[in-house]
């Protein structure tokens, strides 16, 4: 396998069809994502197919922030959360109970459960963009297939695959008309539509798009490199800390001798004594939490 398909997103677009399009490979994202926590089987393949998912929603984005995608569940998967960001860094995690058999999704989640899609600007958070909907659909593709026709009224094809090393898609998505001949949308995502699992995972860009559309315009852009990062820092952790307010934090000084958080993206421990809290609160916040006792 040629080195340089690894990591990589592809855009690309029809000359001849009103439609655009997006190949996604992760190979080393996706593996930092599994080195960091033991998730079972069927959570890796739901997580590896919203990592891929996210860039390839990410992608056609003009916009300075992240892209969250997050599926909500009442079974045994209760969370799966994924968060690309457009430096196309990427980070994943999830929240289970007890065993995950491999069952069907939707079996997974159990009833009620619902799909969120947040755009969360990088600088001004008050201008937070989110759409939920119900879960409609058997995989994350058709999942997020569903998504973004009740939600964006837009056609989308999405084609995912999760592997042991590697997690793979493509999107492909529907213009307004205008742009190229009307008809040529259900031809190409026809063709999309023959796009195997195991070709997503072993072949490149190139190979994919040469397979599927050689009899099409395709015009194709640079390719973009996809990266795995936890944007999670101590004074992230400081500033939720200081939201809890010192009461709570005290107490749970007072209990436990320090206060541990632990990242769940990237398994990153941050550790604040007595000290480290006092500073923070500018007060001392254990003897206010022994007082408030008495």
């Amino acid at each position: 396998m040629n080195m340089n398909h690894h990591d990589k997103l592809q855009r690309f677009l029809f000359d001849g069809a009103p439609a655009r399009g997006a190949l996604v490979r992760l190979d080393g994202a996706w593996q930092q994502v599994l080195a960091r926590r033991a998730y079972p089987q069927a959570l890796k393949t739901v997580l590896g197919e919203m990592m891929a998912a996210s860039v390839l929603m990410a992608a056609n984005l003009k916009f300075d922030g992240s892209l969250i995608l997050q599926i909500h569940g009442t079974g045994a998967l209760k969370l799966a959360v994924v968060e690309c960001n457009n430096d196309r860094t990427v980070r994943a995690t999830a929240k289970w109970d007890g065993e995950l058999d491999d069952k069907p999704l939707a079996e997974l989640l159990g009833e009620g459960g619902k799909f969120v899609l947040t755009l969360e600007p990088r600088l001004d958070k008050n201008q937070t963009w989110q759409g939920i909907v119900a879960l409609e659909g058997d995989s994350v593709a058709r999942m997020l297939e569903n998504y973004m026709l009740r939600s964006e009224q837009l056609d989308t094809a999405l084609i995912l695959a999760s592997g042991g090393n590697t997690a793979a898609g493509m999107l492909l998505q529907r213009l307004p008309e205008g742009h190229g001949e009307a008809e040529g949308w259900d031809r190409v995502q026809m063709l999309g539509r023959t796009l195997k699992a195991e070709e997503l995972l072993e072949l490149g860009a190139e190979d994919i798009l040469h397979r599927l559309f050689h009899e099409e315009q395709v015009r194709v852009f640079e390719q973009e490199a996809v990266s795995f990062n936890c944007n999670c820092s101590r004074e992230r952790v400081s500033n939720m800390l200081t939201m809890l307010g010192g009461q709570e934090v005290g107490d749970v000084l007072l209990e436990q001798g320090s206060v541990e958080i632990v990242c769940d993206y990237c398994n990153q421990r941050y550790v604040f004594d007595e000290e480290d809290v006092n500073q923070l609160f500018d007060y001392d916040v254990v003897a206010a939490a022994r007082e408030a006792r008495h």
